[in-house]
């Protein structure tokens, strides 16, 4: 037996277990932090109140911890059975059992185990906690006051199933994305998920049927997106149950039946591409035609009308039976009259020899216009083959008229072929050939084409038009004359076209960074949003303000050929670890500054994988001190007092290029330090201009000037007369010319 006033603390214990087993944990963490120190006496020294028993857990200043009222009353014992024993130690064991539950970073080692080909995630580890108050410390995970909020794994080649009952354990992820994997398994049960605001789960292989009830009572979804995958059988009806549901994307599976009558107002909605059938509901009819397309079976505004008689199977034998009598009649007729003017034509003859020779002539003007109505219907049925443009700006021209235009190969590759092409009207276009550009559907490319063209900076080249081909795609841009900045660090120089100084070279520089700083903002969703950032896909205007081009593209190349093709698969990051971030285009950014600064080609230190990384190893291995003879582009005209700023931008190019990711800067971090790099590099007498503020004439005329020759020591540039910018004499072709012969036949 135990004594009494021991037994009445063990039954007020075993109280205030069963008390808070039913509602919140932190009651208890606050009563056992307040009273570290407090003995078992203290901290329980007032249980009960005169009306509502066991109502709080007091400790020496009740007012810290409050326990919520118990919904039972319990008499307390005056002694322990063993009964009572068993009872009560289970109760202290159901506690404890709460208390010592598996911490949300060991959920996510769980969870990061249950997944194949986890590469991606192993920075992940026990370490280090998964979250700091606000801050990850793991990468792809967000954290909201200590806890995981959200899981962004995307791109990662992740494979294998869902450990839902592991995310089930996390009471406050909202947001979970999978896109752009390889999971090819079913349904995962994600409406164990009760506190889910967005799903994403597109681009991967999850197949089979989606359970009827599988969104049920998840109230809080937002945002879901299943695009791209193999899921089959109805659209879940419990969709329609989700209140706060505004974007349902669903195109490019195998859904069949009909579209559930949604009485949302959806601000992006699709389920094209799929084998739906029926009236699309009263709701979505203000949705464009092309969230429907792609579903042959599907009728009703915005498609075409339904039809209000069904044809039974009956009337359809009697049609076709009836057609197969006429064609028979049709062609019997044909052949007696044939007959009949073959029996005819020798009297014919002999009576009127010139007759039968207009006959003939006759019969040859009836199978010529017959082959020019053939044309005609041919050349109707290609009229939908059309340019689509992005842009009203700028003035429309038509695909063959583009076509016919006058061109010159600008230059050719296993990624696109690049065409000059002027129209008759003096406008001078780039156009651009792509055969890898097959990652995304029709739809998909349309909208992606459309989000490009809508981007508008100084520092971009706006796309103008496109044409979508399967096989092939063409992307129209404006002509630079200027050309681009590979040709202007590489190419042969001369007078017309000088070496960059110094105070040109960081303008560039800032230029692009502007321009990586917009495409950032203005496409969040994109991991890298160039992706293919290099010198010849920044083009110069007459003042030397970089042009970025090829930007955006990375979604729609074909992802099998990408790592061979883009810029950014030769970031460690991913040669290491085979993904992306939002810092490999900062590290492609690096790279550029280093090629701008040292004048070297990237390709002219291929020392195996990662050619571009070895040039941050060819940097390094150069003491700093002797950076300025040995590092710095010798063709490079300088001022003096420019060293210190220019090393300044160099150490900004290395930081960028750190292979450590997290140790590497992230874009608005670079873009700033780019930004309070100085010039100021001039004589006293001259510091009212600097070069980067003239034009392009005004350097043309200083650098053939006597005093600047005196000024600046003369550089290693060779001067014969600048490429591409002599009179071209030789025979003029059109771009047809330049295509296959099976894509001209496709187009009228």
């Amino acid at each position: 037996m135990m004594p009494r006033k021991l037994t009445n603390y063990y039954w007020r214990l075993v109280s205030l277990s069963l008390c808070l087993s039913i509602f919140d944990l932190n009651v208890i963490e606050s009563c056992a932090s307040s009273t570290s120190n407090s003995g078992l006496p203290q901290q329980f020294e007032q249980f009960e109140t005169r009306d509502r028993p066991f109502w709080r857990a007091c400790t020496p200043h009740p007012s810290l911890c409050v326990c919520q009222p118990c919904p039972f009353t319990m008499a307390l014992p005056t002694s322990l059975t063993p009964f009572s024993f068993l009872l009560s130690s289970s109760l202290l064991a159901h506690l404890l059992l709460r208390i010592v539950t598996a911490s949300e970073t060991e959920l996510l080692l769980q969870f990061k185990d249950s997944i194949e080909n986890n590469h991606a995630l192993s920075s992940w580890n026990q370490s280090i906690p998964s979250c700091s108050g606000e801050k990850s410390n793991w990468p792809y995970v967000q954290c909201y006051k200590g806890h995981i909020w959200g899981l962004t794994l995307e791109n990662m080649n992740l494979k294998g199933v869902v450990d839902v009952q592991t995310l089930k354990e996390l009471p406050y992820l909202r947001t979970f994305s999978l896109k752009n994997n390889d999971f090819d398994t079913s349904w995962p049960n994600i409406n164990n998920l009760l506190g889910l605001k967005t799903l994403y789960l597109s681009d991967n292989k999850f197949n089979g049927d989606i359970p009827a009830q599988a969104f049920q009572d998840m109230k809080w979804l937002k945002k879901i997106h299943l695009s791209n995958n193999q899921f089959t059988g109805s659209i879940p009806t419990s969709l329609t149950s989700t209140p706060r549901l505004v974007e349902l994307r669903l195109e490019g599976n195998n859904f069949t039946g009909s579209i559930p009558n949604f009485q949302h107002a959806f601000k992006s909605f699709s389920v094209a591409n799929n084998q739906l059938e029926g009236e699309i509901p009263n709701n979505l009819r203000n949705m464009p035609a092309s969230a429907f397309s792609g579903n042959e079976e599907l009728c009703g505004a915005p498609l075409g009308a339904c039809s209000t008689k069904k044809k039974s199977p009956m009337r359809i034998i009697v049609v076709v039976v009836l057609v197969i009598v006429a064609l028979v009649v049709i062609g019997a007729v044909a052949l007696f009259i044939l007959r009949k003017r073959r029996e005819q034509e020798p009297t014919e003859s002999t009576e009127n020899p010139s007759s039968t020779s207009q006959k003939k002539a006759k019969s040859r003007e009836a199978s010529d216009e017959g082959s020019h109505r053939s044309r005609a219907s041919s050349h109707g049925s290609k009229r939908d083959m059309k340019l689509s443009f992005v842009r009203d700006d700028t003035e429309h021209f038509d695909l063959h008229e583009l076509l016919r235009a006058s061109a010159e190969i600008l230059g050719s590759g296993c990624y696109s072929s690049s065409y000059k092409a002027a129209l008759p009207n003096g406008s001078v276009l780039v156009v651009k050939r792509f055969k890898q550009m097959n990652n995304v559907g029709k739809e998909e490319f349309h909208e992606h084409m459309r989000r490009i063209g809508r981007l508008n900076h100084p520092n971009l080249l706006p796309l103008i038009a496109y044409y979508y081909r399967k096989e092939e795609k063409l992307l129209v841009t404006n002509f630079m004359h200027n050309g681009s900045l590979a040709v202007r660090l590489h190419g042969n120089q001369s007078l017309e076209q000088p070496c960059l100084d110094w105070g040109s070279r960081l303008k560039i520089v800032k230029g692009v960074a502007k321009g990586l700083e917009y495409l950032y903002v203005e496409m969040p969703s994109l991991i890298a949003p160039h992706g293919h950032l290099k010198s010849a896909n920044v083009l110069l205007n007459e003042s030397l303000e970089p042009i970025l081009t090829d930007y955006g593209l990375v979604p729609v190349i074909n992802q099998d050929l990408a790592p061979d093709i883009i810029v950014m698969y030769k970031s460690p990051e991913y040669l290491q670890h085979g993904r992306i971030t939002k810092k490999t285009d900062v590290w492609c950014l690096g790279i550029l500054i280093l090629e701008i600064l040292t004048g070297n080609l990237p390709t002219n230190f291929i020392q195996g994988k990662g050619s571009e990384w070895s040039l941050v190893n060819w940097v390094h291995s150069i003491v700093p001190e002797d950076w300025s003879k040995e590092v710095f582009d010798k063709n490079m005209y300088v001022a003096k007092n420019s060293e210190g700023e220019m090393i300044k931008l160099l150490k900004i190019a290395l930081t960028c290029c750190e292979g450590d990711v997290d140790k590497r800067w992230d874009l608005k971090e670079a873009v700033n330090r780019i930004y309070e790099v100085k010039e100021r590099d001039y004589d006293e007498e001259d510091n009212s201009r600097s070069p980067s503020d003239a034009s392009e004439v005004d350097i043309k005329k200083a650098h053939s000037s006597e005093s600047y020759w005196r000024r600046y020591p003369a550089p290693n540039c060779i001067f014969p007369k600048p490429r591409g910018l002599e009179p071209n004499n030789e025979v003029q072709t059109n771009l047809q010319q330049h295509f296959p012969t099976e894509f001209m036949h496709q187009i009228p």
